[in-house]
């Protein structure tokens, strides 16, 4: 993705959390459609992001400290509002935020394919390389025409109803199309 690789802010946050050799991750959610939807409207300077959502899948640790001292890591390496979320982990506490269960993810891949909008649900990975790895499960093509569509793999329809409200998208980008649910 030229996009990121050439972002003064998105590339150093990959070399950042790639430097913690963490077996399974990427940054994506909110930050990679941040940076693609600014660039789509050619703003000069990035979106104030509320976080960078770091998310990485380690069965044998699901424990809220493992995350927390990844971050602090994180923020030592590369200060900025980073959120980590150990994929692998989700089932434990999901419940008590959203109010409904959900079974435990499988991988990476499972987590980033449940994630809101389909236009969210892509996540980027820096390799040793430096190749840029996407995964996207649902496909680019709602991030790059600039669609939010509900993800109905485990957001309901008055939790994607909130978001809309709540992220303001055409507010923000006003070329992106919002489908009503």
């Amino acid at each position: 993705m030229t996009i990121a690789r050439e972002s003064t802010w998105f590339r150093p946050a990959l070399v950042a959390v790639r430097s913690l050799n963490l077996p399974s991750w990427c940054i994506g959610a909110g930050a990679v459609r941040n940076l693609v939807w600014d660039s789509l409207h050619d703003f000069q300077a990035p979106s104030a992001l509320s976080d960078i959502d770091v998310a990485h899948f380690d069965a044998s640790d699901l424990s809220a400290e493992r995350d927390a001292e990844i971050q602090r890591r994180l923020t030592n390496i590369h200060p900025s509002p980073w959120e980590v979320t150990n994929q692998a982990a989700v089932h434990t506490w999901f419940e008590a935020t959203f109010g409904h269960s959900v079974v435990p993810l499988d991988s990476l891949e499972d987590a980033v394919a449940s994630w809101p909008e389909f236009a969210t649900s892509v996540g980027l990975t820096l390799r040793d390389d430096d190749s840029i790895d996407v995964i996207a499960p649902h496909g680019l093509d709602d991030l790059f025409s600039m669609v939010v569509r509900r993800n109905p793999t485990r957001v309901s329809v008055d939790t994607y109803r909130r978001r809309i409200e709540q992220k303001q998208y055409q507010r923000r980008w006003p070329r992106a199309t919002v489908v009503p649910c």
